[in-house]
């Protein structure tokens, strides 16, 4: 039996549920082995359970075999999930719920390391600490390398240091996910810093010269000037590059946010320029 897991009863459950969840959560299945849901909801439990490698415990009550539990939390339905946390329930819902909803009902009571890696590259990418966003969202990665999310915070903090090598080699092997939009718009930006790290100050003209430098003041972290940049090539040329340096102004103003005050502004600039 895995330590994560562990069947109860009335004998032990105030040893191994209230006692433990003072230092762990415990998860707490109400079953029963002809309740058909439950054979549904169990296994996506220890499931969670073994892939959480220790952030909660999950333990099993048949209630067929313990009633005085069933009745002293009111157990009226099965099955019946309650998450306990410092010997109190915290959280619980009831009926074989979509496996979307119970991992994020066991997130919110154990968050893995992984969610708390991300939620520190987060809030470090909101207040532009770039490079400890990149370590934050690697120990993410290293975590879950699944999750598309860290990926996308780790490309994210990558672009703004300028390293367009490898957020390209980034998005070349970008897990699936729900942050496919957001990617495609930062795409360009990552080509064009790639090619201005390769290329380095040389341009065949003028403009191309002002589009490298976009690029290099986004590395030094100075975006306002590159926006400012690429709106003077947008000036001379509304379709620079095939709508090139249109998408790399998007993809700034999409590291930038939109709780930047400095966003509206300048998508209000661009739309000026362009129509």
């Amino acid at each position: 039996m895995d330590p994560e897991i562990v069947d109860v009863s009335e004998a032990t459950f105030d040893f191994e549920v209230i006692s433990h969840s003072m230092e762990t959560p415990v998860v707490v299945d109400f079953w029963a082995p002809w309740c058909g849901p439950c054979r549904v909801l169990g296994p996506t439990l220890e499931r969670l359970a073994r892939e959480a490698n220790g952030a909660f415990r999950l333990a099993r009550v048949n209630v067929d075999e313990n009633p005085a539990l069933a009745a002293r939390y009111g157990i009226q339905g099965i099955p019946a999930v309650k998450a306990f946390k410092g010997g109190q329930v915290a959280a619980q819902f009831v009926g074989a719920q979509p496996e979307a909803m119970v991992r994020r009902f066991v997130r919110e009571l154990a968050p893995r390391e992984a969610d708390r890696a991300l939620a520190e590259a987060t809030s470090l990418l909101v207040v532009r600490h770039w490079a400890e966003a990149e370590k934050a969202a690697r120990r993410a990665l290293e975590d879950d390398p699944e999750s598309s999310a860290a990926a996308l915070a780790l490309l994210k903090a990558l672009l703004a240091q300028g390293k367009g090598a490898p957020a390209v080699d980034l998005l070349e092997r970008f897990p699936p996910g729900n942050e496919v939009v957001v990617v495609e718009r930062l795409r360009p930006l990552a080509a064009l810093l790639k090619v201005a790290e390769e290329q380095g100050k040389e341009s065949e003209n003028e403009m191309g010269a002002e589009y490298l430098q976009a690029a290099r003041l986004i590395a030094r972290g100075n975006l306002a000037a590159a926006l400012d940049g690429l709106l003077d090539i947008l000036r001379g040329d509304k379709h620079y590059r095939g709508g090139e340096a249109r998408q790399v102004f998007l993809a700034v103003l999409e590291l930038m946010g939109d709780e930047d005050p400095l966003t509206r502004d300048y998508r209000d600039e661009l739309a000026s320029v362009l129509f």
